[in-house]
């Protein structure tokens, strides 16, 4: 589910402050147990919840599209196992945008431009597509996990029709929302290579969202090598689910591509794109991979 959602902070502006996990001296904890306040009375949600990054506290949940955990770029907040010491670190990208964050614009004319400024991504999405906060952090977790463990991430987000479909199947009383889609990315440290990341990312998308906890409804596609428009070349993936029983209102197939690649500082990193399948507003792949085209990176921004 994609719950009612509140303000990143609930009140206060995450961006007034500095990242907590940027900090000289502080030591990124594993990501996935990242401390959060516990979710809105009525019961976490179902699928997902999101949350935003706050001085103090650290993290705030706010009830909404999705989960989150502090993903971002460099190796002191980017989501997914504790990094793993190398003595050759990936080679950085040679088609950074020297461009910083501040100086990111649409590729697309009419489009929205997203950015992911600790990353160092940016990328764009038609403009009726609502984007969020740089500091707000996505992901989803299996539903009967107390502890909420991330599966994957992303942060900053698009989002497409955040209130496609409503719906209150616990009786709780408190409406949920749904959304039709929504796009992001995430640092990947620890990963072994960019196809691992796009099947494996791809594939917990829609096992999370959509399919859980049946795994074998989830099938991946061919991991594939693709180069952006800006030259930025990496791999990609597409998960998709069939079979999924409509036990509520807003149950459907979902479908998930992922593009890995390394950002300009040589870190390992992707996009996502994640949404319902087989229903009248299907966003179209063909839309997917536009959006996907878009994709660039730029010297991450240090806060």
């Amino acid at each position: 589910m994609w719950p009612g959602e509140r303000s990143p902070g609930d009140g206060t502006d995450p961006q007034q402050h500095a990242n907590p996990y940027r900090q000289p001296g502080y030591q990124q904890p594993n990501p996935y147990t990242a401390p959060t306040q516990p979710p809105p009375p009525g019961g976490r949600d179902r699928r997902t919840r999101t949350l935003a990054i706050a001085v103090a506290t650290a993290v705030v949940v706010a009830a909404t599209v999705t989960g989150a955990v502090l993903l971002g770029g460099g190796s002191d907040d980017g989501a997914g196992p504790d990094p793993t010491p190398t003595s050759v670190p990936p080679s950085p990208s040679p088609s950074a945008d020297p461009r910083g964050a501040d100086e990111q614009k649409p590729t697309v004319a009419g489009w929205k431009v997203v950015v992911n400024p600790g990353l160092g991504v940016a990328f764009d999405v038609p403009a009726d597509w609502a984007l969020e906060s740089p500091d707000w952090v996505s992901y989803v977790a299996e539903d009967d996990d107390p502890e909420d463990t991330p599966l994957v991430a992303m942060k900053a987000p698009a989002v497409l029709k955040k209130q496609w479909c409503s719906s209150d199947d616990d009786k709780n009383g408190r409406t949920e929302d749904t959304a039709l889609a929504s796009a992001g990315s995430r640092g990947n440290n620890g990963a072994k290579s960019t196809e691992d990341i796009a099947r494996a990312d791809s594939a917990a998308w829609v096992y999370g969202l959509y399919t859980q906890p049946d795994r074998k409804k989830v099938s991946t596609g061919p991991v594939t090598s693709f180069t952006t428009a800006s030259g930025l070349t990496g791999s990609v993936a597409t998960s998709r689910s069939s079979g999924v029983v409509r036990r509520d209102k807003c149950d459907s197939d979902g479908k998930a591509t992922t593009f890995a690649f390394t950002n300009s500082a040589g870190d390992f990193a992707s996009w996502s794109f994640v949404g319902a399948q087989g229903v009248a507003d299907e966003v179209p792949q063909a839309t997917v991979e536009k959006v996907l085209s878009t994709v660039r990176v730029f010297a991450p921004t240090e806060s």
